[in-house]
Order: C-alpha cells, then sequence, then structure tokens
C-alpha cells in the first residue's frame, strides 16, 4: 500500500511538472508571437518626445543577462544607448507631431559631461527650431542636474532639491592592510605619476600625484560651472559661491533646499506632481485620456522612427565603440577584448561601403597585450589608405590613449579624461602569510626562474629585474609610438608623459589630441579625410557582437521592459564600490603582467 501511494504520488508530480513545462513553452510562445509580430503603438499627432531616463547613459549596451528578464535590475545596471537619445531628439526636431521635449531625470544615474555635451548639441539644435525644452525632476543629483540647465526650464517639486557638490577623486589605500596580512605587494612601474602603484604601496594619496588630479580635477568642475552659470544667466563664480557657503545659504531659506534652489536661480519653478503635468499639458497643447499631458517615451519613438528614415545606399562612416577594461582574447560587449575588437574593425574595414572609420574610445585602459592588438590592426587599417578618426569619450587614457596613437585623428570631447602615459605591473606574494601558518614553501627547479612566479615564495631578485626591464621597455615604445605619432621629440615627450593625466584642453596645448569636439566633429573629420563631401555619405555604427541568444534577449528587454520582482532598493549604492574593486581585479589578465590602466582616472 505505502509503495503504490508513493508510486502514485511520484506519477502525480511527473504529470504536474510535465504540465507546468508546457505550459511555460507555449506562454514563452505566445510572448516571442506578440513580441516579434504586434503592431506598434501608433504616435499621437501630437506629443511631447519624453526622454524617461533610468539607468546609465553609455556608448556601448553591456551583454543581456538572461535573468534579468525575470529578476529585478537595480537602475545603475540598466544601460541607454547615447546614439539613441541624440537620433530620437534629432529625428523630433523635424517632427511635426512632436511639439515638446520632456527631460524626466528622476530615474537618470549617470550621463557624465562628456556625453552631456554631445547630447546638449542635439537639445540645442532642437531647440533652435522654436520648440520648448523643459526638465523635469523631483531631486536632482550633480549629473542630472547638468543635463537638465541644457532645458528652457527646469521644473522641480517643491520638496526636492538640487544636489551639487564638486568633483572629488578618493580612493582605498591599503599599505597597514597588506602589511598585517603579511602580503608583500612587487610594483614595477614606469612613469613618475603612475598612480595604479599608490594604492599599494601608500596610505595616502603622494603630494605630486595630489597636485595633479587636483589640477585635472579643476578643469573639469571649471566646465561644469561655466555651463550651468552661462545656460542659467549666473554670474561666473555663482556656484562655486554658492557651495562654499552652502550651510549659511540654506540657513537663510529657513532649510528649505527647494527654496535656495529657486533663490539661486538653478530652478525655474518649484511644482508637485499635479502642478507639473498641468503646465505640460498646457504646453504640449494635448492630453491623454486620463488627464496626463500627450507624450511618446523615447525608446518607442526611436524604434519607429528609424526604419522609416533608413539611410540610402550611400558611401559610409562607421563608428565602431571601445567602451570599457581592456582585456586578452574574445570578451564579451561592455569589455574592450584585444581580439574581438581587433576582429570587428577589421571587418568593418573590409566592407564595401565603408570609406572611414571613427573609433569612439572611452576606457582607462587595461592589458598591454590587448591594447598592441587593437593598435597594430588600427594601424594596418589606416596604412591601407582608410581614414580612421579617433572620438574620445569621457574618459581615454593610458591603454586608451596607446591605441589612439594609431589613428589619423584624435578628437576629445572638451571635458575628457586622456594621457595617463605610462605603463606598469604588479604581482603579490604571500609567503610571509603561510609562514606564519607554519606552511614553508621549498623544491627544486630546472633553471632559475623555474617557479619564479609562484605567490607563495618570495620574489626572485633576477624575476623581479626581468619585470622591470619589460616595464621600461614597454614604456619606452609607447612614448616612441607617441612620438611618432603626434611629432613630438622623445625628450618633450618623457617631460608630457611619466603616467601623467590630462584634462582635454590641456592635452591639446600639449599636442597630444588633434582638436576639441563631439562625435559628429569627428565623423565629419573623418568624411573629409576620406574625400566625402556633405549629403554624399550615410553614418552607420557597427553594433557589438551579440550571440543570437543575447540579441534575442535584447529584443525581448527592449519591447517588453524589465521586471521589477526582487527589487532591493538601495544595494548599489552597498554593493557598488566592492562590484568595482572585483571588476579591478578581474581585469588584471594579461598574459606578461604588464599594463596601462589609470585608476585614478574617475570619469565625471
Amino acid at each position: 500500500m505505502i509503495k503504490r501511494s508513493l508510486l502514485a504520488i511520484w506519477r502525480g508530480l511527473t504529470i504536474l511538472r510535465l504540465a507546468l513545462a508546457n505550459l511555460i513553452f507555449v506562454l514563452v510562445l505566445v510572448v516571442l508571437w506578440v513580441t516579434f509580430t504586434g503592431k506598434p503603438e501608433s504616435l499621437p499627432e501630437r506629443a511631447a518626445l519624453v526622454l524617461d531616463l533610468t539607468g546609465r547613459v553609455v556608448d556601448e549596451r553591456s551583454r543581456v543577462e538572461a535573468a534579468s528578464l525575470i529578476f529585478a535590475q537595480e537602475p545603475a545596471s540598466q544601460e541607454i544607448l547615447l546614439m539613441d537619445l541624440i537620433d530620437a531628439v534629432e529625428f523630433a526636431r523635424s517632427d511635426e507631431r512632436i511639439s515638446a521635449l520632456v527631460l524626466q531625470l528622476n530615474g537618470l544615474v549617470s550621463i557624465g559631461q562628456s556625453k552631456t555635451t554631445e547630447l546638449g548639441e542635439a537639445i540645442a539644435r532642437f531647440r533652435e527650431s522654436g520648440k520648448p525644452v523643459v526638465a523635469v525632476g523631483d531631486y536632482y543629483s550633480q549629473d542630472q542636474y547638468r543635463l537638465a540647465v541644457e532645458a528652457d526650464n527646469v521644473l522641480m517639486h517643491p520638496f526636492g532639491a538640487v544636489a551639487l557638490e564638486g568633483y572629488s577623486v578618493y580612493m582605498n589605500y591599503f599599505a597597514d592592510a597588506l602589511e598585517k596580512l603579511s602580503v608583500t605587494m612587487h610594483v614595477f612601474r614606469a612613469g613618475e605619476y603612475k598612480s595604479i602603484a599608490e594604492p599599494l604601496l601608500r596610505n595616502d594619496m603622494s603630494s605630486g600625484e595630489r597636485a595633479v588630479t587636483q589640477e585635472w580635477l579643476g578643469d573639469l568642475w571649471s566646465a561644469y560651472s561655466v555651463a550651468v552659470e552661462d545656460r542659467r544667466g549666473l554670474e561666473r563664480g555663482a556656484l562655486n559661491a554658492l557651495l562654499n557657503d552652502f550651510s549659511q545659504r540654506l540657513r537663510s531659506e529657513g532649510g528649505n533646499a527647494g527654496r535656495l534652489a529657486l533663490q539661486s536661480g538653478l530652478v525655474d519653478e518649484l511644482l508637485d506632481r499635479r502642478q507639473q503635468n498641468e503646465y505640460l499639458a498646457s504646453l504640449v497643447g494635448a492630453q491623454e485620456e486620463d488627464g496626463a499631458y500627450s507624450s511618446v517615451p523615447f525608446a518607442q519613438y526611436i524604434s519607429q522612427m528609424r526604419p522609416a528614415l533608413f539611410a540610402p545606399n550611400l558611401p559610409t562612416v562607421a563608428i565602431v565603440t571601445a567602451q570599457g577594461n581592456m582585456l586578452p582574447g574574445e570578451q564579451p560587449p561592455g569589455t574592450i577584448g584585444g581580439d574581438t575588437l581587433s576582429r570587428l574593425l577589421r571587418d568593418t574595414a573590409e566592407r564595401d561601403a565603408t570609406k572611414a572609420i571613427v573609433l569612439r574610445v572611452t576606457t582607462g585602459g587595461g592589458s598591454v597585450f590587448a591594447s598592441e592588438i587593437i593598435r597594430a590592426q588600427i594601424e594596418r587599417i589606416r596604412k591601407s589608405g582608410m581614414p580612421v578618426v579617433v572620438s574620445m569619450g569621457s574618459i581615454a587614457a593610458s591603454g586608451g590613449y596607446y591605441i589612439a596613437t594609431a589613428a589619423n585623428r584624435i578628437i576629445a570631447t572638451p571635458t575628457t579624461i586622456t594621457g595617463s602615459i605610462g605603463v606598469f605591473a604588479a604581482f603579490p606574494t604571500v609567503e610571509r602569510l603561510l609562514a606564519k601558518g607554519g606552511i614553508q614553501t621549498d623544491g627544486v627547479g630546472t633553471t632559475d626562474l623555474a617557479g619564479g612566479l609562484r605567490p607563495d615564495r618570495a620574489l626572485d631578485p633576477s624575476v623581479s629585474d626581468a619585470l622591470q626591464q619589460s616595464v621600461d621597455d614597454m614604456y619606452q615604445q609607447f612614448l616612441k609610438l607617441v612620438s611618432n605619432g603626434r611629432s613630438i621629440d622623445m625628450e618633450t615627450l618623457d617631460d608630457l608623459a611619466q603616467g601623467r593625466v590630462w584634462s582635454a584642453s590641456d592635452a591639446l596645448d600639449a599636442r597630444l589630441i588633434d582638436g576639441l569636439g563631439s562625435l559628429d566633429y569627428a565623423v565629419e573629420e573623418a568624411a573629409t579625410l576620406a574625400g566625402l563631401s556633405e549629403n554624399e555619405y550615410t553614418v552607420i555604427s557597427i553594433m557589438p557582437e551579440f550571440s543570437s541568444r543575447d540579441l534575442l534577449l535584447q529584443q525581448l528587454s527592449d519591447r517588453m521592459g524589465v521586471s521589477r520582482l526582487l527589487a532591493v532598493p538601495g544595494l548599489e549604492l552597498i554593493w557598488g564600490p566592492v562590484q568595482q574593486s572585483v571588476n579591478l581585479l578581474e581585469s588584471f589578465a594579461d598574459p606578461g603582467h604588464l599594463y596601462m590602466r589609470c585608476v585614478s582616472c574617475v570619469p565625471q
């Protein structure tokens, strides 16, 4: 009887399992059918285009994970393509159905000054069409506010605030911690300012690194302040005066941050949600059935407009993106793989329609080996007669600058961080830690170098000398490439290099770059070098090489949105710094243990 009962239960569970599996399969088929065959919602006859930004604005989207369709994503992990935003604004400029542009910024996590400047140029062209631009937010972070000032009017909730503080670079230093753990960190570097070694060898920032960092941070903050003051009609220095006397200024407004923002000229009106909607409805001139102002999200808008405005078969200037840490071999989108990007550049150059390439570089560098693979491919394309122009994003330093030296021209945005021409190697050993636990390492080898890079042994002096020689040699090669590419003599260049970080304006003065401008400007430069006249070419963005599985998941994510089943508010704030440290350790994957990497170059 017990046996028959257990068998019956088991058969029942089997039937239930199969039924559930079949049900899920049918649901997936239904979802796919609706997603790919359903007609897109038609655009209203009169509406505002809404840049409803949630997440990080990026040049290239990272790979899509299947779990993102089931489990929640924190806003910081969601990504918005900069080109999607720019294209949407450009299309809307001449679209009679679009009567206004609304910047909905509550969910924006980061965009940075460089991308804001480029998006701001498109917004400025939209304003020139005579259509209004309005920024709406409950509470503006520093990044959000920099984009908000591109609007004609900035609206904020009465309980909100404009959270400005300036720029800073603070890092953890591990010298004492490593000593307490009995870990010996062997660092070999070339370049007086190669700051990546400092956190491993010191407990504080050196005076030289402090001076250099303060200089480029000051240039970035000056660019931010001037942009805000010009757009808001404030006097020069008004922003610094407000922040440096913020406590007293806030006290004068009874502690009300919203009133302080209004009184200081940072916002135009303090309106609650209902009042904001009424304001926008009157501005747009149309409302939905539920009373909300008539609007269309940019993602829906761009998905419908791009097919309708597909470019004719013209010669093309191709944009290829290099974003993230530089690692050897094949890497997923969002990380720069030496082999992956090299192959993508080669395939792009071999297309019959491609007449020039713009390489958008946003990276602090990484593996020396990966950097050289990419640089060599760019050089081959350039020597074949096809012009290559590098467009630097928010940061293009160290390995990022190394690959740029092979291009015909280097264009940086006014707030790009670049330079950091230097090389380092780092290798930890834990023989002292093991000895504390009574563990000793001994054995034999066939040569003096055998076992020389074991972390459980003290680093052999000959190995140490070899690593330093490799670093010095790679540094000299770096200098020679820059010297040849930029026509700067070695003695002058050595003074400019040394691992020092440069702001874009200083890099231009030092002749490390050719000009300041947006991605559009870099495209124009590439077209000119290729002998293409205006309106005689089209621009295409070469998409990263997603697998068919990733493309399907991305399509589902874009069309359906991401579910929020397991959202944990604030988790990203806690986990973020830890994850950054983990990512940094994972990025040390060069086969020769040599790196061109700028850690202190925090993109702003």
